[in-house]
């Protein structure tokens, strides 16, 4: 499907759903998580807890609160404080399956990071090839808009360069 790039603080972003970088216990910390956790100014990290943990790969949805949005994904890629990382094959499930779980929601449009990175161990690079791959090859139903957000320059201009090589690949 088609896809943009766009840069900024996922908690700033309007859409029907925004996806948090979540660990299978889905206590949400600090990137992503946290951002988001501060943003909805609510209860949250317990909503999300009480529906955890979770396996790799899974989603579990809670309500975006005070979030310019109806729903936050807690997507899956990485085991919660463990010596595991995050894999490919963890990526690209939590990915699918946010996609999946926005569209069964009924979601318009969906904001995602570029999942497994960071406090994950995945390198960001070949993550943003995971995701955009994930994105590009995933077939909505009611999604018309999914933005894969960058925090900062460095990652928007390596995503976007990856977003380019993926369309072109088709």
């Amino acid at each position: 499907m088609e896809f943009t790039v766009t840069q900024g603080d996922i908690a700033a972003q309007r859409a029907d759903a925004l996806v948090n970088a979540a660990g299978t216990s889905l206590q949400m910390g600090s990137g992503v998580a946290g951002a988001l956790r501060r943003g909805a100014n609510g209860p949250i990290n317990d909503e999300a807890v009480s529906k955890g943990p979770i396996e790799l790969g899974e989603v579990a949805v809670t309500d975006a609160y005070e979030l310019d949005a109806e729903y936050v994904i807690h997507a899956v890629a990485m085991p919660h404080y463990g010596d595991r990382q995050a894999t490919a094959e963890s990526i690209r499930e939590a990915t699918r399956n946010s996609l999946t779980k926005a569209d069964n929601l009924r979601c318009e449009s969906l904001v995602i990071p570029i999942l497994g990175t960071g406090a994950a161990g995945y390198e960001f690079e070949d993550g943003a090839q995971l995701v955009c791959e994930a994105v590009w090859d995933y077939q909505p139903t009611s999604l018309s808009d999914v933005r894969v957000i960058a925090y900062s320059q460095q990652e928007y201009e390596t995503i976007e360069r990856i977003a380019e090589d993926v369309r072109k690949s088709v």
